[in-house]
């Protein structure tokens, strides 16, 4: 594959990407504020169940042109659904622990820069390859020295 040409992100997926940032972690204290009075069965049962509601009231709210499936999706692709599964019961242990909720973040903020420079180097999942560079260095590194710094360096 062609090594990819980056291009500058337009103000609107910026905020977009920021905005999903927000939610993520909006989401996650919500489950694990409810494992904290169940457990993580019941809050990724619930995170889940809530998210189909959720989909299946857009679904029907969309023309029956739009819900049609056009197949040729790879079957990797339909995996999405276990790894959110795995993140929430995850994250919802990760929070109720020492490391507290900017620490679940925080540390999987590292965990999806570092996989996603590796998903670009070695073009997986059909993604254009993509050399890392120094630029992307410094992000993992000041990256991880916030993680230390949240994990190790803030409690009192």
């Amino acid at each position: 594959m062609p090594e990819a040409r980056l291009q500058k992100p337009s103000p609107f997926l910026l905020l977009a990407a920021f905005g999903s940032g927000a939610l993520l972690s909006l989401m996650i204290l919500c489950n694990a504020t409810v494992t904290a009075h169940t457990n993580g069965h019941f809050s990724s049962l619930a995170a889940h169940g809530s998210g189909m509601l959720a989909a299946l009231i857009v679904l029907a709210a969309l023309p029956a042109a739009r819900r049609s499936w056009r197949g040729g999706a790879p079957l990797w692709a339909f995996s999405g659904g276990l790894m959110g599964a795995v993140t929430v019961a995850l994250g919802t242990v990760a929070v109720n622990s020492p490391l507290a909720l900017s620490g679940m973040i925080a540390l999987g903020l590292l965990g999806q820069v570092v996989y996603s420079l590796l998903a670009d180097r070695f073009g997986w999942f059909g993604l254009p390859k993509r050399r890392p560079d120094g630029r992307d260095a410094l992000v993992v590194g000041l990256i991880l020295a916030g993680c230390l710094l949240i994990v190790w360096g803030g409690a009192a």
